[in-house]
């Protein structure tokens, strides 16, 4: 080589939350003494690319030549993670010791972390960084094998996934790039848990179909094997399909997170998230040193389950709140700040004591109620106070379980939840991210929904007696709202309001030896 230093820059992206933005990878080889600087705001897993990439050019047969190699990852002021940059690195390498024609890599987009062998791995984010090539116009989109069927979810962008360096850098010289295929995408919505399986429990199978119409928050409160896990559990498969773009976003954030598995792709279902009540306030809404999404956000367009939600610490519970509120979560950290989607369907199952048997006909409940009044304290009030519904599961009499009586399956009680969010959609079309009751504002509904004058009424005494404040006075106008959609009636009735009325909390309980047994 006759000058003293040659610069190669390829194109890569790096995951920022859900979205992916353009990264420059910059690699200037100069004269001087062999050593190798990373720059750029690299964390540590990029640092290290630095031992993986040149093995993995020494193995794949390339030379790398002792000099002085500086590597800048552009834009410098965000910082870089992950082991996504090791792809693009190598290749700047190679065009930058004249290995390999700059003009060969200018229109490819690369993201991908190599193996000692050169091999080609999976990294995460591959759908964001796909939808990011999709619209800078990136000619070809180069990503490990494993996340090509993910990426080729994204329209208007060109795939190739080479299994290893090598074999990426013979078809770039040949200019003879290959197109991944799609594998086979399979269209079975056949819920695996159906609701056939609950026997009696028809008012809370009721609460479960008003709450999946609306996408309201549920509290299920009952003894131990009344069946709220088990209608939980079977919520996601009354919840519509998704759609194309809800799809999406469900695979985006599972991308980000790492926990996508191949077989998730060929069949999206809604999330279902089931946290144990050990979980970390991190663990729930997001976070980390690199912020990751939570189970909030895992749970995004599905269901997040809350078993033993007094077992849960309360500050731990109160991080629920914005999420709860905004459908997504900010997570700031000193040099910006990350939003993650959290649109789901809330269910919390309860005891309604420590020992879970007061009210139980069959079992005498042992607590004093200075153990209810403090184990019920646990709920903050304005968490409860934004959970729409709160919903009694009684023990099923062993008579019920024995008739054999078959009860109706999900799929026809999914018929009726499309119908009210079709209902939903079409009154909400122009509304930017809402397309369901539980999501729009209180006020708007309240100035744009009829009332029937005598609902209205109920309504007001409702709120004095039950002393609601102004949010758990439209938290009721809401699931009336939805429970009127079920019905397909335009406006509000007076029997939408009762039974809406029905699902709101118990007053606090004062203590039982005062007022009779």
């Amino acid at each position: 080589m006759h000058h003293d230093s040659m610069l190669a820059a390829i194109h890569s992206a790096a995951v920022l939350g859900v979205d992916a933005y353009a990264v420059t990878v910059e690699v200037d080889c100069a004269q001087g003494l062999p050593q190798w600087s990373v720059v750029g705001l690299a964390a540590g897993a990029v640092k290290e690319s630095r031992e993986r990439v040149s093995a993995a050019l020494l193995n794949s047969g390339f030379a790398v030549p002792p000099r002085r190699i500086t590597i800048n990852l552009a834009p410098a002021d965000i910082r870089k993670d992950g082991s996504g940059f090791d792809l693009p690195i190598a290749l700047g390498v190679l065009v930058a010791t004249g290995q390999l024609d700059s003009s060969a890599v200018t229109d490819l987009l690369l993201a991908g972390e190599l193996g000692l062998d050169g091999s080609v791995r999976r990294v995460r984010g591959a759908l964001p960084i796909a939808r990011l090539a999709s619209a800078l116009g990136a000619h070809w989109l180069v990503v490990p094998p494993a996340d090509a069927a993910e990426a080729l979810l994204v329209g208007g962008v060109r795939v190739t996934a080479p299994s290893s360096l090598r074999e990426l850098v013979d078809a770039v010289r040949a200019g003879m790039l290959r197109p991944a295929t799609p594998g086979a995408v399979s269209d079975s919505l056949e819920p695996e848990l159906d609701f056939a399986d609950v026997v009696g429990q028809a008012s809370a199978r009721r609460a479960m179909e008003v709450a999946a119409a609306g996408s309201h928050g549920v509290l299920l409160s009952g003894p131990p094997g009344a069946g709220k896990t088990m209608l939980a559990r079977r919520l996601p498969g009354i919840l519509p399909p998704l759609s194309d773009a809800e799809a999406l976003d469900v695979i985006a954030v599972h991308s980000v997170a790492g926990t996508l598995a191949g077989s998730a792709l060929a069949t999206v279902r809604r999330p279902f998230r089931a946290p144990h009540h050990t979980v970390s306030g991190a663990g729930l809404v997001g976070g980390g040193s690199t912020p990751r999404p939570g189970e909030v956000s895992l749970a995004h367009n599905g269901v997040l389950f809350l078993d033993e939600l007094l077992e849960f610490p309360r500050h731990v519970l109160d991080l629920l709140r914005q999420p709860m509120e905004d459908g997504r979560v900010v997570i700031a950290r000193a040099a910006l700040s990350v939003a993650f989607p959290a649109r789901f369907a809330l269910v919390a199952a309860t005891n309604p004591c420590p020992c879970g048997r007061i009210g139980d006909p069959g079992g005498a409940c042992t607590c004093t109620t200075a153990d209810v009044l403090r184990y019920r304290s646990r709920l903050s009030g304005p968490l409860a106070d934004r959970i729409d519904m709160h919903v009694g599961v009684g023990a099923v009499p062993i008579e019920a379980l024995a008739t054999g009586l078959v009860a109706e399956s999900s799929l026809s009680v999914r018929g009726r939840v499309s119908s009210a969010r079709d209902r939903q959609r079409a009154r909400y079309g122009k509304m930017h991210g809402i397309g369901c009751n539980a999501h729009v504002s209180g006020r708007w509904l309240d100035a744009n929904s009829p009332v029937a004058a005598d609902a209205r009424s109920l309504l007001r005494t409702a709120a004095e007696r039950l002393g609601l404040t102004a949010r758990g006075y439209y938290r009721v106008l809401k699931v009336s709202r939805t429970i009127a959609d079920l019905d397909q009636s335009d406006g509000i009735a007076l029997s939408h309001v009762a039974e809406a009325l029905r699902y709101r909390p118990a007053p606090p309980i004062v203590d039982r030896r005062a007022n009779g047994p």
